[in-house]
């Protein structure tokens, strides 16, 4: 299977570091928390990424273009402007990067990606959030269910401890230290998508987490897969130094490789 991958928005949320780069490039124990995404479907066997650029896309390319190099062992002939690369150890992936506009929104640059996508399933997802899923269950629940799109379902981490208070109590009978929101489940972000979802879609000024899945969901052809383990967005600068914090204690959840 494939993955695309949302990397074209301006992360006005995070401007301290989106303002010089684009927010699935700001780093997380220096790398981008792009190249963690996609260390973490890598994982579950999906080498093949489409990756739909808008604000500042040369900074993408930029990285893939010297990927492999950075990555290698080499040697540079300055005589004959020649460059010998003796041992490469990059990831085998496929990489398409796609322009999709700086202005278009979620669902417009996924219908710019149709000619690449192929006809079958395919994982769909922001490059800006980070979870333990196991893709291979998410696609085996996703194939079950008949419908065109499946979209992970969590609750989002809490950010401040919580307690029960009982009317007319002035004593705590239960306190608990950042519990997950307040029981609402949201959209993780992380989709198993049939191609025939572009059709759902009218242009670049569609919002994905609009129209195209209010219409999937009246017609009954869009499911929930409950995630009930670690996902985090990297929405605000506080997110990055939470996610950098457990990756310097070697305690990031979501890195499923050596």
């Amino acid at each position: 299977m494939k993955a695309v991958i949302l990397a074209g928005g301006f992360g006005t949320r995070i401007s301290e570091e989106s303002g010089v780069r684009p927010k699935p490039m700001v780093e997380i124990g220096g790398k981008p928390i792009l190249w963690h995404i996609m260390k973490n479907f890598s994982q579950y066997g999906v080498t093949e990424f489409i990756i739909l650029c808008g604000y500042k896309s040369h900074i993408i390319k930029d990285y893939f273009t010297n990927y492999s190099l950075h990555k290698s062992d080499v040697t540079f002939d300055l005589a004959t402007n020649s460059v010998e690369i003796h041992r490469n150890n990059s990831e085998n992936w496929k990489v398409t990067l796609l322009e999709t506009g700086e202005d278009t929104m979620t669902g417009g640059r996924l219908k710019q990606a149709a000619d690449y996508i192929g006809t079958e399933d395919f994982f769909f997802t922001y490059g800006d959030g980070l979870s333990n899923i196991n893709f291979d269950e998410l696609v085996k629940f996703h194939r079950s269910q008949n419908v065109l799109a499946t979209v992970t379902a969590v609750q989002p981490p809490g950010r401040f401890g919580g307690f029960i208070l009982k009317e007319e109590q002035t004593k705590i009978t239960q306190f608990r230290e950042k519990p997950k929101g307040d029981g609402a489940w949201i959209s993780g972000g992380f989709f198993v998508l049939n191609p025939a979802v572009i059709s759902y879609i009218a242009d670049n000024a569609t919002v994905w987490e609009q129209e195209p899945m209010m219409q999937l969901a009246t017609e009954g052809k869009l499911a929930a897969y409950r995630h009930e383990d670690f996902w985090h967005p990297m929405d605000t600068l506080r997110d990055k130094h939470v996610l950098e914090a457990m990756w310097q204690k070697g305690t990031a959840p979501w890195k499923n490789w050596k």
